[in-house]
């Protein structure tokens, strides 16, 4: 029986230990963004990298989740003759919530788990003591330009993914189900205002930072050969998914 308490107290002070450890390098993260800027030339590799190879997934989830939204709420709308409110729900819905979120997680599922991967790789084979060696400092020159521009490129895919999965509602909406396009246009302007747009992109920007420093702390700490490297892809996107869905309900309740 002692050694069943000692076992679960070793652990939550392990547990603990991690999460010291991960703020201590997610500041340092970010204190390097200021002391040491990166390249611009790897930037521009990430800015690729992050947002154009990402924007197939992020189009077809916002598209989708549109019309899906519009579909749905169609059914239940009909019953109570309130089908012009359907543009009121895909607005907000897309803007407040399901935009930022849903690419959020497509972009840790792609980007997220690639990081890891990449870091991990370079961990394990010794590539990141190499540029120790070189006195080529492995934060600024791999996790900030990562960071850069996942800060920059995940809200503008957020602004996509809004944007197509408004025009995929419209459409199922307006040409499919034949819902009047002035009521759906007109409904969605007067109750989606300015402040729901910037509640999403404060999002994005808070979920950027999530995936960004997860995923490179994970590569980072990675060990153990080939299985250290799959470990800490797995853990990547994991731990992103659910500090994206964690962070999300409090970010809900302070920007309401």
């Amino acid at each position: 029986m002692i050694s069943f308490f000692q076992k679960i107290g070793e652990s939550i002070l392990d547990d603990i230990r991690s999460v010291g450890k991960f703020s201590l390098v997610a500041f340092n993260f970010l204190k390097k963004l200021y002391t040491a800027p990166p390249r611009f030339r790897i930037i521009l590799d990430q800015l690729y990298e992050i947002g154009y190879k990402s924007l197939p997934v992020v189009a077809i989830t916002g598209a989708f989740t549109g019309m899906v939204l519009a579909v749905q709420s169609y059914y239940q709308f009909h019953q109570i003759s309130m089908e012009t409110a359907i543009g009121i729900l895909i607005g907000l819905s897309m803007t407040n919530e399901l935009g930022p979120v849903l690419t959020a997680l497509m972009v840790a599922g792609r980007v997220g788990a690639s990081m890891a991967a990449q870091l991990g790789t370079m961990k394990v084979t010794e590539q990141i003591d190499a540029l120790n060696t070189l006195a080529v400092d492995p934060v600024s020159y791999l996790v900030a330009p990562r960071l850069i521009a996942g800060i920059f490129m995940i809200p503008i895919l957020t602004v996509f993914s809004i944007f197509i999965g408004i025009l995929g509602g419209y459409f199922i909406s307006v040409e499919l189900l034949q819902i009047n396009k002035t009521f759906f246009v007109n409904n969605m302007l007067d109750f989606t205002g300015v402040m729901d747009f910037l509640n999403g992109l404060t999002k994005s920007v808070v979920f950027a930072l999530i995936i960004i420093i997860i995923s490179c702390y994970k590569g980072i700490i990675a060990d153990d050969g080939a299985e250290g490297v799959g470990k800490a892809t797995t853990e990547a996107v994991v731990f992103s998914c659910i500090s994206i869905l964690i962070s999300d309900f409090f970010l809900s309740i302070i920007l309401t």
